[in-house]
């Protein structure tokens, strides 16, 4: 298996809808964006599948060695060297996979945020760095294209952080801010014990305004001249602001349940938004 047979997999059996973002690329774009993609899949998968504190921490600083050695042409994972061949033609930057990691690891030992400003900081490195990272693959002319990619990478975030709300309590995490929650009368034990009510219901919806907001100030962003180039993310705005309506027109049913998109609605929405470009 060739390291870009081994980052296509690696992205296909994710389930993501990134995938349904790439289909669509020129060759070499795609390449590099799975690729990409795939270092993020391994790296998040230290934290989800270690339940060992130390052993995640040892695979992450392992990551860490793999991208010093990634810049010096001296990688030996699949992941990396897939995206060693690709390193002269597109800006990933060093210090951007190194964000990533620190994102990922700040799971291993923070599960709950005292307010917005303390779960920005997660979302920035685990998703905006992401987010930034990908405009570069996609390729852009104008520098406000970046501040799209990480408003778009916060929303994305955001709305994964909506969805999972259950699953993640199930993990001991609570993303939603400390904060927040008593601002609406909802308890930790409540999202631990999965207590659906009105008052969850209303801190749910104030959370969905907030990711439409970063949304829509993503698009506000995105120069007319690049918006060509930066479709793979339109379509993924497209994908998941539907989701995000789901969820909010069925009740904000997070606790106990995980709304998706089927695989053949992601596919006619990723046509249709790369269509109307």
């Amino acid at each position: 298996m060739t390291p870009d047979d081994y980052c296509q997999q690696k992205t296909a059996q994710s389930g993501s809808s990134f995938y349904y973002s790439f289909l669509f690329l020129p060759p070499p774009r795609r390449r590099a964006i799975t690729a990409f993609y795939a270092f993020c899949r391994e790296v998040d998968d230290v934290v989800d599948e270690c339940t060992d504190l130390d052993v995640a921490r040892t695979k992450l600083a392992w990551w860490r060695t793999e991208v010093a050695a990634l810049y010096e042409g001296k990688a030996k994972h699949p992941v990396a060297l897939a995206l060693t061949a690709l390193l002269p033609e597109f800006n990933i930057e060093e210090a951007r996979l190194y964000e990533i990691i620190d994102g990922m690891e700040m799971d291993l030992t923070q599960h709950r945020y005292a307010d917005f400003s303390a779960l920005q900081k997660y979302c920035y490195r685990v998703a905006s760095v992401v987010g930034l990272v990908s405009a570069e693959i996609f390729g852009h002319s104008h520098p406000d294209t970046l501040k799209y990619a990480e408003n778009l990478g916060m929303a994305f975030q955001l709305t994964n952080i909506i969805r999972d709300v259950g699953e993640d309590a199930r993990r001991d995490r609570i993303y939603i801010p400390v904060d927040e929650l008593a601002r609406f009368n909802v308890t930790a034990a409540d999202i631990m014990h999965a207590r659906h009510s009105e008052a969850f219901v209303q801190l749910m919806q104030f959370q969905v305004e907030r990711a439409l907001n970063y949304y829509r100030d993503a698009m506000i962003f995105l120069p007319q001249q690049d918006r060509r180039s930066q479709r793979p993310g339109l379509v993924m705005a497209a994908i998941y602001r539907t989701l995000l309506e789901e969820i909010r027109a069925d009740g904000m049913q997070v606790l106990n349940q995980r709304t998706s998109l089927t695989p053949l609605r992601k596919l006619w929405i990723a046509w249709r938004t790369w269509i109307k470009g």
